[in-house]
């Protein structure tokens, strides 16, 4: 049918008019190898439409039979995102859909010659995203997503055209270079399909932000054609984004479009549902009227909390019924055996601090025993029945991954409390330390999926060529931007500033950056962060295989070992001394029997951070001066 190619001489009929059957063809709106898309004029209803069909005729009737069984599945699918069609046919052989545009054009007509802004992209893409990702849930793919099959209209909705249009054809491919049979069942071919779909949007996604096709190809299928593994495991084609762009990319977004259309496969989103949650979490913390990175927890911190109850809460919860007149460190060491308790202490009394129940001018609380001096006995039952339940909604390897992390952290806190120098409050020590790891923590309870994936993504990537040496995965940070949107430690900062926790606590709560060295410190607050943040890199090499982790072990030396008076056998004796909790109580012995807490007396004022020191100092020595 050469009236339907452009690339081709049209005969003239009726003044170079073009048609298909009753539908008059008014524009190309845009082809690839294996479908085209027109905007055509219906007599019958006197509406413009918008028609699709595939590039090439069915051969028989039993393909033709199976092009419109995939056409009719897919326009049963009924979602916001997805443009309905309102006619499926055949015209003279040829498979075809209709739809009503109304006042949308298509996202390649929408694209500027600059790229998008960041946000617009990320926004247009998402939708895009919700519609094949239903889609796909049910068992249908697109099989060539285009920049013309992408409806957005004036009002910036977007709803996605042609599904199922190109099954015929591109259910017969197969990858160049694959490992698994070529008689894969029909399951299989939907989840390529479907992935396919996936780098595709990827693909548009770093078209529309840079205002050129990826590849100097305007068919997005031919540049997918030009990346593994279709051209093959060894191909050299890489599609990122360029540091220079018309308008600014954030590093988050920047990495979220490399992953999608990443050279290496198994670095890519594996389904439409990865994909739009990674550019929501970017949209939702980058938006100036939202919270930032607490949008992303909000709900799930009302109805679930920070952390479930750790695992023996039943047993301290009957320690803690049974406690009367103990003295202060002593409660304060069973609340500290269970961080999620901790935790709510602390968040309880600096939320407190910010509605102005607290004594104007205090600092904020970072002790379990400051907690408990404000709250009364009372006040840490009540705390620790409102907790969740472990592992509260987390499935059986998420409950077990968590419960791996808070041991780590425990024993990191371990660590810090063997390497603090002198004078220097062991609980406040050993509470940062695992404030520290709060994001790390929220989010592994939160997004037990989102973790695992984080995970995957900092493997290393086995190269592609023999010989050579595997690709280092990816660092924390741009694994977590990858899939979630959102830096690990942003999440946790801004969920201690929910709390109450002031920027200068906020400061001391933020790891010292791996890249930068770490020099002479000004103060106590900048020993507070130098001491916990070696003790979690500390036993982050401890996680490495074993032939690396003595190599690591000596980075951190090397980055700590003059400002902390470190050598690698003080670090060795401190991490092998994390493995039991230590002989003396973390929470210092106070003077406050627990019978002057359900009083208005206060016993324990808060102190500024820089003062710490000072005050540890002094309690360490007696009335006359001299050390104990």
């Amino acid at each position: 049918m050469p009236a339907l190619h452009p690339d081709t001489p049209t005969p003239a009929r009726d003044n170079a008019v073009r048609w298909f059957g009753r539908l008059q063809l008014l524009k190309l709106l845009g082809k690839s190898e294996l479908t085209m898309a027109w905007r055509v004029a219906d007599p019958r209803s006197g509406q413009e439409l918008m028609l699709v069909l595939p590039r090439v005729q069915p051969q028989d009737a039993a393909a033709l039979d199976h092009w419109q069984q995939a056409m009719r599945r897919a326009a049963r699918l009924n979602h916001p995102q997805l443009a309905p069609a309102i006619e499926v046919g055949v015209q003279d052989g040829w498979p075809y859909a209709a739809y009503d545009p109304a006042d949308s054009a298509t996202l390649a007509d929408r694209a500027a010659r600059k790229g998008l802004p960041s946000a617009e992209a990320a926004q247009l893409a998402a939708q895009a995203l919700q519609g094949l990702a239903f889609a796909h849930e049910a068992g249908a793919a697109h099989h060539d997503v285009q920049g013309y099959m992408v409806l957005v209209s004036d009002s910036g909705q977007v709803r996605v055209a042609g599904l199922g249009v190109a099954a015929g054809r591109a259910l017969q491919r197969q990858p160049a270079s694959t490992d698994l049979p070529t008689d894969t069942g029909t399951l299989r071919q939907q989840r390529e399909a479907a992935e396919r779909d996936v780098l595709a949007m990827g693909v548009l996604l770093h078209n529309l932000l840079i205002g050129t096709d990826a590849l100097e190809e305007a068919d997005v299928g031919r540049v997918i054609q030009r990346l593994p593994p279709y051209s093959g495991a060894a191909a050299r084609e890489i599609v990122r984004l360029p540091w220079t762009t018309a308008h600014p990319i954030a590093e988050p977004l920047r990495v979220i479009v490399n992953r999608a259309t990443d050279r290496q496969q198994r670095q890519r989103y594996r389904n439409a549902r990865t994909l739009h949650r990674a550019l929501e979490g970017w949209l939702q913390t980058d938006s100036a009227a939202g919270a930032g990175p607490l949008a992303l927890l909000s709900d799930k911190l009302r109805t679930a909390g920070v952390l479930p109850s750790s695992p023996g809460a039943a047993a301290r919860a009957a320690r803690l019924a049974l406690m009367e007149r103990e003295r202060t460190n002593e409660l304060a060491e069973v609340v500290l055996e269970d961080l999620a308790l901790s935790f709510e202490l602390l968040r309880l009394v600096n939320t407190a601090h910010v509605r102005g129940s607290q004594v104007a001018g205090s600092g904020p609380v970072l002790t379990v025993r400051r907690a408990i001096a404000m709250v009364g006995l009372d006040g840490v039952r009540r705390a620790a029945l409102a907790l969740r339940e472990w592992p509260g909604p987390l499935q059986d390897a998420g409950a077990q991954e968590l419960h791996r992390l808070m041991e780590r952290c425990r024993k990191a806190g371990r660590v810090a409390l063997a390497l603090r120098p002198a004078g220097y409050d062991g609980e406040v020590v050993y509470l940062i330390t695992m404030l520290q790891n709060l994001g790390r923590l929220v989010v592994h309870y939160h997004f037990a999926d989102e973790a695992q994936q984080i995970r995957r993504l900092m493997l290393p990537v086995p190269s592609p060529r023999e010989g050579e040496p595997d690709e280092p995965g990816m660092p924390e940070e741009a694994a977590a931007y990858a899939v979630l949107g959102a830096n690990i430690e942003a999440i946790g900062a801004a969920v201690a500033r929910h709390w109450g926790l002031d920027d200068s606590v906020l400061g001391i709560l933020r790891r010292l950056p791996i890249a930068t060295s770490v020099r002479g410190m000004e103060g106590d607050d900048d020993m507070l962060r130098t001491v916990a943040s070696c003790a979690n890199e500390a036993m982050d090499a401890t996680l490495l295989p074993a032939p690396k982790v003595q190599a690591a072990l000596q980075c951190v030396v090397q980055r700590y070992g003059r400002v902390l008076d470190l050598s690698l056998r003080d670090l060795q004796a401190a991490l092998q001394g994390s493995a039991v909790p230590p002989a003396a109580p973390i929470a210092q012995t106070m003077p406050a029997p627990l019978d002057l807490l359900d009083s208005k007396a206060d016993p324990t004022p808060s102190l500024p951070l820089g003062s710490l020191r000072r005050a540890a100092a002094a309690r360490a020595a007696g009335p006359g001066g001299a050390s104990r």
